[in-house]
């Protein structure tokens, strides 16, 4: 009992700092915007009351800055919580969402797009280069699956991840020939701004979509978190406890993979997120999946959201990609985290 109460005190705190971090983030820009206005404007939209509110910092705050920092959130938590399924269902340590070859699919999608210059789908532009990269990621998981699954129908932990890193490379060589025979180097600098992850164009549709993503997909993992459980023992044990351990892992390698697929396809390749998150969280929570995903979930959400706030004010004038301040921060921190876990060997 008293574990439980902890557990969900942690996880209050945990959203009581993610609301402070979206409030000082819908502040941040060009244009300055204090946190009691931020307040005011949310409120007011909200229905909470009447308030007195500037329609210039209504425009900023609600319709520029919120879709941004609600896709931030969104795409942090879903990343996350899909890094901490995967790493407790491979039992590796370094799984990521981008296991299964879903960035190297969605690049080879997104990169013939940009480079080419063509309309997908009767689409153009960003929503092109969207469709395309799920497309891609898609046909990559296909692939993996493909060459993963045994004649059993099982999906050895071991095949998968080589299966994974195999496709990832042909993509990777793939777009890379195709960039450096473009000649073209706007083209080029869009690619590396898409791989190198951004929220900067996230709309209302594409936020409120990945909310959605995010939250149905903490819902649904949350289902399975006994299960989960089970894997920290071995397969075998999984099975003693009545736990269909095929059927489990395909679920769950298809399920997050299309998540992560939905969320390169809105904001690019962000790294280490899903990788460093659970690790950071297992160090609070300990290894149950009940406390451990529903935290991962909130801790990658301030992590993005604070990490675009770094994003677009560290330069003036000029925006960071995401991913260099994630990877800037997440690098040494998961060194880190390795030379932790050796002196603990």
């Amino acid at each position: 009992m008293t574990r439980t109460l902890g557990g969900l005190g942690a996880l209050a705190l945990g959203l009581a700092l993610l609301a402070a971090a979206m409030a000082v983030s819908l502040g941040v820009g060009s244009v300055r915007v204090g946190v009691p206005e931020v307040l005011e404007v949310v409120a007011r939209r909200m229905h909470l009351g009447v308030w007195d509110v500037s329609l210039l910092d209504d425009q900023i705050v609600w319709q520029l800055r919120m879709p941004r920092v609600l896709g931030a959130a969104a795409v942090g938590a879903a990343l996350a919580l899909c890094g901490a399924v995967l790493q407790s269902l491979t039992r590796n340590d370094l799984a990521d969402p981008y296991l299964l070859g879903i960035s190297g699919g969605a690049a080879v999608g997104a990169v013939t797009v940009i480079v080419l210059g063509v309309s997908f789908a009767g689409l153009v532009g960003s929503a092109a280069v969207a469709a395309a990269g799920f497309v891609g990621a898609l046909a990559a998981l296909a692939a993996v699956l493909v060459l993963a699954a045994g004649r059993s129908g099982t999906l050895p932990p071991t095949r998968t991840i080589l299966a994974g890193v195999a496709v990832g490379q042909v993509c990777a060589a793939y777009t890379s020939f195709l960039v450096i025979v473009s000649g073209d180097d706007q083209a080029a600098r869009r690619v590396l701004s898409w791989t190198l992850g951004s929220v900067a164009g996230l709309r209302w549709e594409s936020a409120v979509f990945l909310a959605v993503v995010a939250l149905v997909a903490t819902v649904g993992i949350l289902g399975v978190a006994d299960q989960l459980d089970a894997f920290a023992f071995g397969e075998a044990a999984a099975r003693s406890l009545g736990v269909d351990v095929t059927r489990l892992r395909w679920t769950l390698l298809v399920g997050t993979a299309l998540v992560t697929a939905c969320l390169v396809a809105h904001a690019g390749l962000i790294g280490f997120v899903g990788l460093v998150v659970p690790h950071i969280v297992r160090l609070v929570t300990g290894p149950g999946h009940r406390l451990l995903l529903p935290m991962c979930a909130v801790v990658g959400a301030i992590v993005l959201v604070a990490a675009d706030t770094i994003a677009r004010s560290v330069v003036d004038g000029q925006e960071v990609p995401i991913g260099v301040v994630t990877g800037v921060v997440g690098a040494p921190f998961f060194a880190w985290l390795l030379r932790r876990g050796r002196n603990h060997a």
